[in-house]
């Protein structure tokens, strides 16, 4: 069920933590597409240190950079467990010179710096002997040739995907089990079976028996609490909450060859849109193999912390703002829509403009300086059947905000819109 700590909170990070980064090539995908062999891809086990790993830092970071919580991938599609999970399958405490479990420093740092704490788990196990068993009756699949996950023709096996299922169930337990609260499970890896399959309403009343609290991704083919757009933003908002998950550079794990991180002005903006959209932004970094996230997406991550503590009454608590159109940036408003603020990207130059709004203005400021600015609201006759803009004064001089202005927009009275096409 939706909480309500959840739409408020704006900004998380993913983690995207595990045995590829030793090799710096793409998170499980590498081994499923054939893009290295099965012997280098977990010949990585032998390299996966975690000598550096230190939440602690991390979780300092994430407050840094304005995030109130954070997604670690607690097992990704190679089946490789962060935890000491005692269901079989590889771990790194049993099968990495790092030697040891790695959430609960994760889970205590996070709390410690008051950040929601969120488990990724990927439903899906390419490394796990039964779970190439069965296939899917409802897939879009026509190929089935993938040997991690699919089995050959006439060789499907209920009775292994059954063993699967108590090996799935198992972990999850644990996961729900033994770290205390858990806020946020961030699944994947939903697409391979049917939902009857998964038997996914079975897995919520599950989990929820012992995480009451709980908020689920949409990946669970239907039974989520909310929609997770990946890579792209939506043109339109998505109908319930949702979460926009997005790398800092083109990769989720750490790869050794990607130096392509988007700008802090480039991050800044993707937020503002992303929140003005009423949704939230769940920014990805990789850490290397031995648990260090790199100088250039700490550097990334410090500079949108920047902004967002600036800007932070813009933010956190706030609600979609104007439609598109009305303005030309983002917008977001205030709980009780009293108090509109707008994010503008370029570089003003005389006046910025706001249409639409049929209330009358009582004031303008630039959140963060809190310097006033001067206004003009004309009063249009009812005839003509359109409200009159509001004109922001741009004073000579002014210095606008070197990732994203934000103008703060003083209302009487909650937000009325006057969408109309005017007298004809």
């Amino acid at each position: 069920m939706m909480q309500p700590w959840f739409p408020d909170a704006k900004l998380g990070i993913f983690i995207h933590y595990g045995i590829y980064a030793v090799e710096g090539i793409p998170e499980s995908w590498s081994l499923f597409s054939g893009q290295v062999t099965p012997e280098v891809y977990w010949s990585q086990l032998d390299g996966f240190t975690a000598s550096a790993y230190d939440p602690d830092e991390w979780a300092d970071l994430f407050v840094k950079a304005g995030a109130k919580y954070a997604v670690l991938t607690t097992k990704h599609h190679d089946g490789v467990a962060l935890w000491d999970t005692k269901a079989e399958g590889r771990s790194v405490v049993r099968d990495t010179p790092a030697g040891r479990d790695l959430l609960t420093p994760y889970v205590d740092a996070l709390r410690a710096h008051d950040l929601k704490v969120g488990f990724y788990f990927s439903q899906l196990d390419w490394a796990h002997p039964d779970y190439a068993s069965i296939r899917p009756t409802k897939s879009h699949y026509t190929d089935f040739s993938n040997r991690f996950a699919f089995p050959p023709d006439g060789e499907e096996s209920p009775e292994r995907w059954g063993n699967f299922i108590r090996f799935h169930r198992q972990q999850l337990d644990e996961l729900c089990s033994e770290f205390g609260d858990v806020d946020l499970l961030w699944f994947d890896g939903d697409w391979e079976r049917d939902p009857e399959q998964w038997n996914f309403p079975e897995l919520k009343e599950r989990i929820t028996a012992k995480q009451p609290n709980v908020i689920f991704n949409s990946r669970m083919l239907g039974y989520g609490d909310y929609a997770t757009p990946e890579q792209g933003q939506p043109i339109i908002a998505p109908d319930s909450p949702w979460e926009f998950c997005m790398t800092v550079n083109d990769s989720w794990g750490y790869q050794k060859a990607d130096f392509n991180e988007k700008s802090v002005r480039r991050l800044v903006r993707i937020f503002a849109e992303t929140i003005g959209m009423g949704g939230n932004l769940l920014l990805d970094v990789g850490p290397t193999a031995d648990g260090q996230i790199t100088p250039i997406q700490q550097e990334r991550l410090l500079g949108l912390g920047r902004w967002t503590h600036k800007h932070a009454e813009a933010i956190y608590g706030s609600v979609a703002g104007l439609p598109a159109g009305l303005f030309y940036g983002a917008s977001t408003l205030s709980k009780d829509r009293e108090t509109l603020y707008l994010h503008q990207f370029d570089v003003p130059r005389e006046y910025v403009n706001a249409r639409g709004i049929r209330n009358n203005v009582k004031r303008v400021t630039v959140l963060g300086t809190g310097e006033e600015l001067a206004f003009k609201k004309p009063v249009t006759m009812e005839w003509t059947g359109v409200p009159g803009d509001l004109e922001i004064q741009i004073p000579d001089g002014f210095t606008p905000d070197p990732d994203a202005t934000v103008y703060k927009v003083e209302l009487e009275g909650p937000l009325e819109l006057l969408m109309t096409k005017g007298r004809s």
